[in-house]
């Protein structure tokens, strides 16, 4: 089973980037060179085949030939039509005999910001070579209102100790920092290893893109403080926080230890490894400080806000658990999966898995495009979607969905229960 997830790239002001086959040449400098100037980083090349594809329209433009033939030389950018069963995403994905990193376009405008993406994403290509896991694990404790409060808690504070000029002052709002951290870490049980696990992918990824990036100290801070800001808007926080804590953590670190990234492993506790090299003494009567600081990071209003979030929460999952649990559904099993989604407006379901507002299955099946919300189980091996409303031989849809058959399979409905279930066509008698 191959997961892929994605966040949507938007330029400024929501701008539509024309791009030029000369444009795409650029970009595959830009990124090589700023990865021959950062080889020290990792002590490893981080430039690599890269895929650029139009998600509407699937037209791909590539650094490198491909082996199948799918990609055709035009003055040395290779292009052509991604096939239909590969879902686009930005990410790592092994096709056509290597490993690529994949991103959409349109790329930001901003030359920093595009040399970052790219970096994170080719940062992904190399990952298994440095050792680390590629892991996405969720994080549902950060959709609970005290895990949303505690998680905002760290992110001012590290905005603050980025901004500070001071050694003292930037050293005092980094521990704060940590004390919500550990305390957030005490209230969900092995919450800490989980949020390690993302971090240790996403995070140390992002970071590596911030590196490579080449902005400026102070163009560096206002990415970071901006980024914090934008992610405060997303629907969720339980997979994309990890873009924010470690890149802050791993910059401010950076500019004392160029080779501190270098000393971690797959095995690393951040956290831990974070308050040992920070020298950060974690009080013991930790839900006394956190009281008293939250004060200086706009606590009240915070803990207000999350206190109406979570109102507004309970009743949308009461929503969701009627009608992908308790009402009639389709249930789709997965044989050989590959799915990617939006990782900024999930929503959990204790016991019953996870709502995907936007998400896309390939499968052996066929392809499921869902516009309108879909449950993904617990252990990923199936999802439940509406019932269908429109049934082809071929195609199926029903309320923000459709299912693309593949030969072979069809649908039937369970008359005990008035559910619908994907069936392949030789066992409708069984």
């Amino acid at each position: 089973m191959i997961l892929l997830f994605f966040l949507f790239i938007q330029n400024v002001n929501g701008q539509t980037q024309k791009v030029s086959q000369d444009s795409f040449s650029i970009f595959f400098n830009e990124i090589k060179t700023a990865s021959q100037k950062n080889i020290g980083l990792w002590n490893k090349e981080l430039y690599g085949p890269i895929l650029l594809i139009n998600p509407k329209t699937r037209e791909v433009f590539a650094n490198e030939p491909d082996k199948i033939g799918v990609l055709k030389n035009n003055e040395g950018v290779y292009s052509g039509t991604l096939p239909v069963d590969i879902n686009i995403a930005n990410t790592a994905m092994n096709w056509s005999g290597k490993r690529w990193a994949m991103i959409m376009l349109p790329l930001p405008q901003n030359k920093e910001n595009r040399i970052g993406l790219l970096a994170h994403e080719s940062f992904h290509v190399i990952q298994p070579s440095l050792g680390f896991e590629l892991n996405n694990t969720e994080n549902n404790h950060l959709d609970q209102k005290e895990g949303r409060v505690y998680l905002r808690l760290e992110l001012e504070a590290l905005k603050k100790a980025i901004h500070s000029t001071l050694e003292k002052e930037s050293k005092e709002h980094l521990t704060n920092a940590l004390i919500f951290r550990k305390y957030r870490h005490s209230l969900y049980t092995d919450s800490g290893s989980h949020e390690n696990s993302l971090e240790l992918n996403e995070g140390i990824a992002e970071f590596t893109g911030v590196i490579v990036s080449g902005r400026s100290k102070d163009q560096t801070i206002a990415f970071l403080t901006n980024g914090i800001n934008d992610f405060f808007k997303n629907a969720t926080f339980v997979r994309s926080f990890a873009y924010h804590t470690i890149p802050v953590y791993g910059y401010w670190l950076y500019n004392k230890d160029k080779n501190w990234n270098k000393k971690i492993t797959a095995k690393t506790d951040l956290t831990d490894y974070f308050i040992k090299t920070f020298n950060v003494n974690i009080p013991a009567n930790l839900n006394e400080i956190v009281k008293k600081i939250a004060v200086h990071y706009n606590g009240s209003t915070i803990i207000e806000e999350e206190i109406k979030r979570d109102e507004r929460r309970k009743q949308l999952i009461a929503e969701y658990q009627s009608k992908f649990v308790d009402q009639p559904h389709f249930e789709i099993k997965f044989e050989k999966m590959n799915v990617s989604f939006d990782p900024r407006n999930i929503m959990p379901i204790e016991n019953k898995g996870t709502v995907y507002p936007n998400i896309r299955v390939t499968d052996k099946w066929g392809i499921l495009t869902v516009e309108n919300g879909a449950l993904m189980s617990p252990s990923w091996d199936k999802i439940s979607i509406s019932n269908p409303t429109e049934m082809g031989d071929q195609k199926v849809s029903g309320e923000g969905w459709i299912l693309e058959l593949a030969d072979g399979y069809t649908i039937k409905k369970d008359e005990t229960n008035s559910n619908y279930l994907l069936v392949k066509k030789n066992q409708i008698n069984n």
